[in-house]
Parts: structure tokens; sequence; C-alpha cells
């Protein structure tokens, strides 16, 4: 049997990104949290201030033979607008960009391959900003943030 792996995304708000996983066949687990940043332990508040650099992250434990990596990057990017930079929407600041957090060479490559596919759709007025960058300490979110839209009966599905 194939052991979980772990993928890290980061979209905006995680909390839409967040359910966007949840609910995918093949995900074992989400989980909300801060990546990519020089403070450790941070805090919402200190995420939502800009000073520690830090992206709104989900992590997703999955089981690989259920759903591939290249099926968790369709979902991440079916679910945020890759092209702005250091904002989704209405939130602005480098907390909400658009980043995935590589485990490995292969989901580095095929995250970096996808981008490019993307790019040479046509599907996209604008550059796709999304940045690629290794897997670095994910400090998980506080409990409130966790699956937040399925604890207020905002779910896409139980």
């Amino acid at each position: 049997m194939a052991k979980n792996e772990i993928a890290d995304f980061g979209g905006g708000c995680f909390w839409g990104i967040e359910e966007a996983f949840r609910i995918t066949p093949g995900v074992v687990k989400t989980t909300v949290g801060y990546e990519g940043g020089i403070v450790d332990s941070p805090s919402y508040e200190q995420v939502r201030g800009h000073t520690t650099g830090h992206a709104e992250t989900v992590q997703v434990e999955f089981n690989p033979t259920l759903v591939s990596y290249k099926k968790l990057l369709e979902v991440f990017f079916e679910n945020h607008d890759p092209t702005q930079v250091a904002r989704q929407g209405a939130d602005i600041g480098d907390n909400y960009r658009t980043v995935i957090f590589s485990h490995s060479i292969v989901q580095h490559k095929l995250a970096k391959d996808k981008i490019k596919e993307l790019e040479k759709s046509g599907g996209y007025s604008q550059p796709i900003a999304t940045q690629v960058v290794p897997a670095k300490t994910f400090w998980k979110a506080e409990e409130y943030h966790q699956q937040y839209l399925k604890k207020r009966n905002l779910a896409l599905r139980d």
C-alpha cells in the first residue's frame, strides 16, 4: 500500500482553497496554516499584519493511489486566480500570494510544467504569478481556522 504524501498550496485566503481540497476524493486530511515566512510559530494577527512573510497555506495529505499530485494541481489552479500578485480579489497582501511549496523534485517539476501548460493555453490574459518554491516549515493555524467553512455550514458537501 502506498504511503500518504503531503502537498502545500497557498492561493489567497485559506478557507476556500481548503474546502476545495477537503472534498477532493483521495485527500485524507487538510490543515490550514502559514508557510514561507521568517517568524517561528506565527499567529494569524502577525501574518495578516504583513510582517512575517508567510502565505496562508493549505497542507494536503493525500493517498497517491487515489488522487495524483497532477489532480491536486488542477484543483489548486481551478480555485483561485493564479495571475494576481500578492492578492486574491479584495484580500491584499503577501500572505494571499499564489504559491506552491514543493516537497520533492517531482512535485517541483510537475508544478512548473502545469504553469507552462496554463500559460500556453491562452486561458489567462495575464502571466501566471504562482511561485514554486521548496517547502519550508508549515505552522498550523489556530483551531478556529481549521475547516472554517464546514464548521459554519458553508461547506460544498459533507
